[in-house]
């Protein structure tokens, strides 16, 4: 048994800049790649396994073929999909269905639950998150008039700030944002606002008013994760969220730290830093923009190094 480290895929967004080259050393298709899909089984972009016995094969067909690495899931897509997010510009005004929305009208597609942790911004950066509208009346009104200021709701933001984005919540990153996510395997976004920016061809990015307006949630819900910190030897141990979504944590580990997973197959994505994972008498190089699964079963194991890790399972 041993780690599955992950090839990215990279994604060229109107947003997009070069911060995944310039932050994690990828080597980036265009000035214009705005993301990173570091761990995905999804159909529009699968990671592929870079080493060991499965080398070469799709995260998406691993789970389909060896569904005992994953603990024999019943579910017929892996359901997780982490992302690095480079916010060179803003993003779109945007809300995601949930599971019973998507499955009726986006082609069996999963909903989009989702979370951000923000590895870096600019100073004094803000994002949009929620709405002001009291009712669905008072949603559809300010929407068609465009009182965008009215309406949306801004936040401040900072380097290791996380967010938990239920389906249903209007949200956007803002320029200047750096952001390790962690959502449900899905790739639906309903487009609410776009600031009438063209696209290469001089065209407006095509909104999706009508689904968004049927999915938002009103009025807003605060979401509020407190995070949960405890020492584990050399290792600090930050809980952002457990949801029926999945699980993530931030491991900030300095110094020969001792882990224990048998019961959920791991997630983690290396943000800083850099270390070695000792597993059964095998080591391997963790450094910063490193992506990779721990299978069911894995064990005990040991980190060992001075680096921070986002964590995530079902």
């Amino acid at each position: 048994m041993q780690p599955l480290f992950l090839k990215p895929v990279f994604k060229e967004r109107i947003w997009g800049g070069t911060a995944l080259q310039n932050e994690f050393g990828y080597e980036i298709p265009t000035r214009n790649t705005g993301e990173c899909w570091a761990i995905s089984a999804h159909s529009n972009g699968p990671s592929i396994v870079e080493n060991g016995s499965f080398a070469g094969m799709t995260l998406d067909k691993l789970w389909r073929e060896h569904p005992e690495l994953f603990g024999n899931p019943k579910g017929a897509v892996f359901p997780l999909l982490t992302k690095i997010l480079d916010a060179n510009m803003d993003l779109s005004v945007q809300v995601h269905p949930d599971d019973s929305f998507a499955m009726l009208n986006e082609n069996g597609e999963l909903g989009k639950t989702e979370c951000w942790y923000i590895i870096d911004c600019k100073e004094d950066a803000d994002m949009i998150f929620g709405h002001n509208a009291a009712s669905k009346e008072e949603l559809v009104e300010q929407i068609n008039d465009g009182k965008w200021d009215e309406l949306l709701r801004r936040v401040k933001i900072k380097p290791g700030d996380f967010f938990y984005v239920p389906s249903g919540t209007i949200h956007a990153l803002c320029e200047g944002t750096l952001v390790l996510e962690t959502q449900q395997s899905s790739d639906t976004t309903y487009r609410v606002y776009d600031y009438d920016r063209r696209d290469a061809e001089g065209n407006l990015r095509d909104l999706h008013l009508e689904k968004a307006m049927e999915v938002t949630t009103v009025p807003h819900k605060v979401t509020v994760s407190t995070p949960v910190v405890k020492e584990q030897g050399n290792a600090r141990i930050t809980t952002f969220v457990e949801s029926e979504f999945f699980s993530v944590y931030k491991w900030d580990v300095s110094g020969k730290s001792a882990f224990s997973f048998n019961n959920h197959y791991l997630l983690l994505s290396v943000i800083k830093g850099e270390g070695l994972l000792f597993h059964a008498g095998e080591h391997y190089e963790l450094k910063k923009g490193t992506h990779l699964i721990l299978p069911v079963g894995f064990g005990e194991f040991e980190v060992d190094g001075d680096c921070e890790l986002i964590v995530s399972h079902t």
